[in-house]
């Protein structure tokens, strides 16, 4: 089977209102798809950053997938979270994004966003904080979100290395 090796690191976040963020992710792919080794899903540790309004992560992935043919190619998910000095965490995010399609190194930006709600739900995030959430996160790499009122948020910063190999092998074309 064709197979590909990704490995890099979710660098960190930028762009979002306040500091002490952290990042739940998972990779996704179609059912032509196996991993053969590494994680599918993680989280980072929560960043607090004292000058920059950069969190860093550093959050290492790597995963290796077999493949019989391109359909459902990988993409990877993202939920960034705040946590506040009272340890409770506030959904600042969702995004996703497609592994690259091309052997080398990558340095992506994933936008995030997050559910606008309504104008009841948008008076008590102010007062009492928590945003809307999906019911369904899988609605985030779905046509159907863009039915959805969100609200821009900040990005998610990716350095990957795509290694592809025996795809000339087994006739998968790229």
């Amino acid at each position: 089977m064709a197979e590909v090796h990704v490995i890099g690191q979710i660098v960190g976040g930028s762009g979002f209102p306040s500091h002490s963020l952290f990042c739940k992710w998972g990779i996704h792919a179609g059912g032509a798809w196996k991993v053969i080794a590494g994680a599918r899903e993680g989280q980072t540790q929560v960043d607090l950053p004292q000058n920059d309004a950069f969190a860093a992560w550093s959050h290492p992935i790597d995963i290796h997938f077999a493949t019989k043919g391109l359909q459902g190619w990988p993409k990877l998910k993202f939920e960034v979270y705040h946590q506040d000095e009272f340890g409770r965490n506030e959904l600042y995010g969702y995004g996703f994004c497609h592994l690259p399609t091309s052997p080398g190194m990558h340095n992506i930006e994933c936008v995030t966003w997050r559910p606008a709600g309504t104008a009841r739900e948008q008076i008590a995030q102010f007062f009492i904080g928590g945003a809307p959430q999906l019911r369904n996160p899988d609605m985030v790499h779905s046509a159907e979100r863009y039915a959805l009122s969100t609200t821009a948020m900040g990005k998610v910063h990716l350095q990957l290395g795509i290694i592809f190999r025996n795809f000339d092998r087994y006739g998968v074309e790229c």
